[in-house]
């Protein structure tokens, strides 16, 4: 009896909600896998840089129409030391860590916000057929702070859009493959073989910690 009361009062809850029948709505999901299993389960594919311009990719925006555009709006909050905000969006008295090579700033000028998948490796990966509504989400995702990093400019103009097999940081290595694989896990894009075989390597020699992402569609 317990039983068939607990069967008719899931029923009655799943007709209120209106689901019987109906595929839940879509939600963006969230996984959680240790990182060797993060970069295991990236789906491989050739690359095809074929169309590719940057200017596909709308980038520095200012969404909420506050007078900093993405590029402030990283730098404000990946300060050690918080900088004073001023007209225009000009920064003063900040201080800044750059992982990439350990190095610290207190002139904006001297950071570039690096993407941590470049634009033209995303266009590579995926990115060729999407929206260009979603390429700008993707040039400024500001929802997973492993997205956009504020890094030295020189290090960031070294990268490039280069992948992992051709270049990596000098520091923190391990920080960059769980960054790295999160971002391409986030907006569902492939790694190509050479990149998927370089960063198992890299992820065989790094702790196996647990990496939290949610997906972006």
């Amino acid at each position: 009896m317990t039983r068939t009361l607990r069967w008719l009062g899931g029923l009655l809850a799943a007709v209120t909600a209106g689901t019987v029948g109906l595929a839940a709505p879509a939600r963006a999901a969230t996984v959680s896998q240790p990182l060797r299993t993060l970069v295991a389960n990236l789906p491989v594919a050739t690359e095809i840089r074929t169309g590719y311009s940057r200017d596909l990719f709308p980038h520095w925006t200012d969404a909420d129409g506050d007078g900093c555009n993405t590029r402030y709006e990283v730098l404000i909050a990946e300060a050690t030391t918080r900088p004073s905000v001023g007209s225009g969006c000009v920064l003063s008295g900040g201080r800044w860590y750059s992982y990439y090579d350990a190095a610290y700033w207190t002139n904006p000028a001297d950071l570039d916000i690096d993407h941590m998948v470049a634009l033209a490796e995303a266009w590579d990966s995926g990115a060729r057929s999407w929206t260009t509504s979603r390429r700008q989400s993707f040039a400024n995702d500001l929802g997973d702070a492993r997205s956009l990093v504020a890094v030295t400019d020189n290090v960031n103009q070294a990268k490039g859009d280069q992948d992992p097999t051709t270049w990596m940081p000098t520091n923190d290595r391990c920080r960059y493959v769980a960054e790295w694989a999160a971002v391409k896990t986030r907006w569902r894009l492939t790694v190509d073989t050479a990149e998927k075989n370089a960063l198992t390597s890299y992820a065989g020699s790094c702790s196996n910690i647990t990496v939290t992402v949610t997906h972006a569609f």
